[in-house]
């Protein structure tokens, strides 16, 4: 890091990803500090900054004393260890220390009492919520939503005709030809256990979708104008049932409420949507294949007369960002969903989904907001 950068961050003053510390002599508040952005983005901590930006420097002594405090704050406070990094330079001739904190890989992360800190925007938080935990959890791949498990639910829960024909079109004989009971099935398949089904089975199977995972829908609205309106739209749809009937469901939604474009055809022509299938077939299914399952709140499809957002529960996973999917990068975040998708659904499994959609049609922007942990798919219309 250049000292002319280091200037440029201290003049912004303190965000997500830098904190300023006067000084430091409490190892606790350390822990702390370097706890709230592993269990985040990470981040780094300015020791010998007042909090306006200012340079108040550091001695020989006090550099000594928290390279000490550090040592043992990261191994002994924090919960699993890390290692951060330090630096020293000299800005407007004082000295000041600079704590480099990555992105934890061993979320969630932990004082000596057992509390988990996240960051807050420039502030810290403990973080309660199981929801907020499990995502966590979730961060550092030891959990995933699919495989939770769905209390009180049992083998009678499962869609069977639904379920044998896709067991016969993928294995060329029934269920019953295995000659064991049908929970033992699932469970082998991974989509139960212990004789409660879990989420990825009632997403692909359940009979009872509506009433067993009511928040797990997609809600589409389209409006006549550019803006929500509480009393005047168009058509409003829920989509519920397994993840096939909710595709086809959204599907039809989208496609019924955009516009057939004549172009170069003639006037006994249908015409031409004006957005490819292929874009809606492809951003529908990441959405539900890819969306954060630990939060309990529907996927939403808004259509507009100048736009289309589909706004997904969860922000880009881990490390991911909106150049990487562009590029054909992906993060699996539902394992389970993921490795029956391409059996079930228009999806490849690749990370070539936004690629396509982007081929065939490039107005679509793609916003990843990390406070709202959302992720929002906006294809402009022509």
């Amino acid at each position: 890091m250049e000292t002319l950068e280091i200037m440029q961050i201290l003049s912004q003053g303190e965000d997500s990803e830098h904190q300023f510390k006067r000084n430091i002599n409490n190892s606790d508040a350390l822990a702390i500090e370097i706890i709230a952005f592993s269990n985040s983005l990470g981040g780094k901590i300015f020791i010998g900054v007042n909090d306006d930006g200012s340079v108040a420097g550091l001695t020989a002594d006090d550099v000594h004393r928290i390279n000490l405090m550090l040592s043992n704050a990261a191994s002994q406070n924090v919960k699993p260890a890390v290692n951060p990094l330090t630096r020293i330079t000299m800005i407007d001739n004082q000295r000041i220390m600079i704590i480099d904190v990555p992105k934890g890989i061993n979320k969630p992360y932990q004082d000596k009492n057992g509390v988990i800190w996240v960051k807050s925007g420039a502030d810290k938080r403990k973080a309660t919520a199981r929801e907020e935990i499990q995502r966590l959890f979730q961060d550092s791949g030891s959990v995933h939503a699919d495989a939770s498990p769905i209390h009180n639910s049992t083998v009678n829960d499962i869609d069977q005709n639904v379920f044998n024909r896709f067991f016969k079109e993928e294995f060329e004989e029934s269920p019953e030809d295995q000659g064991i009971p049908l929970i033992n099935i699932l469970e082998n398949m991974n989509l139960a256990k212990n004789g409660e089904l879990n989420l990825a089975g009632m997403l692909l199977f359940g009979k009872n979708n509506k009433f067993k995972l009511p928040v797990f829908l997609v809600k589409c609205v389209c409006y006549p104008g550019k803006d929500v309106h509480e009393k005047e739209y168009l058509e409003s749809q829920d989509n519920t049932g397994t993840l096939s009937e909710v595709f086809q469901q959204t599907n039809a939604f989208m496609n019924r409420n955009i516009r057939s474009l004549q172009g170069e055809q003639g006037v006994n022509s249908i015409g031409v949507k004006e957005i490819p299938k292929i874009v809606f077939e492809e951003l529908i299914t990441n959405a539900l294949i890819h969306r954060n399952y630990f939060i309990s709140a529907p996927i939403r499809i808004f259509i507009f007369s100048d736009r289309i957002e589909i706004i997904s529960p969860g922000h880009l996973p881990n490390n991911l960002t909106i150049d990487n999917i562009k590029s054909g990068n992906s993060n699996i975040r539902n394992p389970v969903l993921t490795s029956f998708a391409t059996k079930l659904l228009p999806y490849r499994g690749l990370g070539n989904g936004i690629r396509r959609a982007l081929k065939a049609y490039p107005h679509i922007d793609f916003i990843d907001d990390r406070d709202g942990n959302l992720f929002k798919c906006v294809i402009g219309r022509r």
